[in-house]
């Protein structure tokens, strides 16, 4: 399931860049836990580990980050026991204010892959509907920074 999801955000790139890379637990509105495991040189490879909340459950994620491009591109791959996430934040300076883009692609596992090609287009609905409230909160706390 693939989803991409946009959102202008009123101040430069390096600013927006850093906050969205580096303060993950302010402003997701579902990841309650964001550690660093191992740093590798440039970023590239660095391991972290997310625990999310959602409607009262919790799901932990082994992440590695696959792309680290500053201030243009921050992608990061998580591996959960239901289901895999690659996710890319893509940043496009627009002369003082930022255009931050989301390409999430979700691979269900098990009785969740078969949820979701039953139900995709349900998921993939809630999947944008969140990724949109997420990048509102993003745009928010950094323009009030």
């Amino acid at each position: 399931m693939k989803s991409r999801m946009s959102i202008e955000i009123d101040r430069p790139i390096e600013e927006v860049f850093a906050f969205t890379t580096t303060r993950v637990v302010e402003w997701s509105t579902i990841v309650v836990e964001d550690t660093v495991l191992e740093e590798a040189p440039g970023m590239v490879g660095t391991t972290f580990r997310t625990v999310t909340e959602e409607r009262g459950r919790r799901m932990t994620f082994e992440g590695r980050v696959t792309q680290h491009d500053p201030p243009s591109l921050h992608a990061v791959s998580m591996i959960g026991k239901q289901f895999d996430l690659e996710v890319a934040y893509r940043f496009e300076s627009l002369g003082g204010s930022t255009r931050v883009t989301q390409d999430t692609v979700v691979e269900g596992k098990g009785l969740v892959k078969v949820v979701f090609l039953l139900f995709g287009w349900l998921m993939a609905k809630s999947g944008c509907d969140a990724a949109r409230e997420e990048l509102a909160n993003l745009k928010r706390l950094v323009e009030s920074a």
